[in-house]
């Protein structure tokens, strides 16, 4: 029997992205997902391309809320399937095909995830993430940085816990790690599973996006790994950016 998917998309007066990131969901070959649409009580007009669409949708919530992650939590309440995914208003399913294949790449894993391609708000290509999916993925993984974002992991749902309100910008980095460490089976799918808009909550307040992740990586990995792992990161910051001049020279 094919795995039920809840895919849960948060959003905010965002009406020139929301469709784009609906009919992503809306239009996969994969006959088993539920879609979950939550609105933080939009004003500019998302909730009404939203309602074009409420006969397709499995739950749809129009209310305020205390932030992003007050937001996810509501849409992992109301999740029944197997599997849940966070594809936010902006972002992408990578291909109509796509959820099929993740389905296919392996039978009944804790985790599937895969990579991301970044686009900016004119929706050209930036290409792949400088943090590439890992070949491997354990809850040690992100040490050296966040090498999977959220709308490019699929989470069994018994695994997946609350995210932590407590952090305001990083929370699904927490979320991620807690639910790999619950995982016993983890997949890397080798395939582009999602397009990701930049210039999210994280980018607009980056250096408290920073700091709160110092915060969660000294949580899991300790002060001292976490001060070293640091300075590996700064270090493939600097070699990166070279390199990234050094080709549009």
């Amino acid at each position: 029997m094919q795995p039920k998917l809840s895919v849960i998309t948060i959003v905010y007066n965002n009406v020139k992205d929301i469709e784009r990131t609906m009919r992503s969901v809306l239009n996969q070959t994969y006959p088993n997902i539920e879609y979950i649409i939550i609105d933080g009580a939009s004003t500019d007009g998302t909730k009404d391309i939203i309602y074009n669409y409420k006969s397709r949708l499995a739950q749809f919530i129009s209310e305020p809320d205390k932030g992003i992650y007050d937001a996810m939590n509501k849409g992992l309440r109301l999740a029944t399937g197997d599997y849940v995914l966070f594809m936010n208003s902006g972002d992408e399913l990578y291909a109509p095909e796509t959820v099929k294949e993740v389905f296919e790449s392996a039978a009944s894993a804790d985790i599937y995830y895969g990579e991301t391609e970044m686009f900016n708000e004119q929706w050209q290509s930036l290409g792949q993430r400088r943090h590439c999916a890992p070949e491997h993925f354990n809850w040690k993984s992100f040490k050296y940085g966040m090498s999977i974002s959220h709308q490019a992991i699929y989470v069994k749902r018994s695994i997946a816990g609350a995210f932590n309100l407590k952090y305001k910008y990083s929370s699904d980095i927490d979320w991620i790690i807690r639910a790999t460490k619950n995982a016993s089976s983890i997949v890397n799918t080798h395939m582009y599973v999602a397009k990701y808009l930049v210039g999210g909550i994280s980018k607009k307040k980056h250096l408290a996006s920073l700091k709160e992740r110092f915060r969660i990586f000294t949580r899991y990995y300790g002060l001292v790994p976490n001060l070293i792992n640091h300075i590996v990161i700064a270090a493939n910051l600097a070699v990166y950016f070279v390199r990234h001049r050094k080709t549009n020279d």
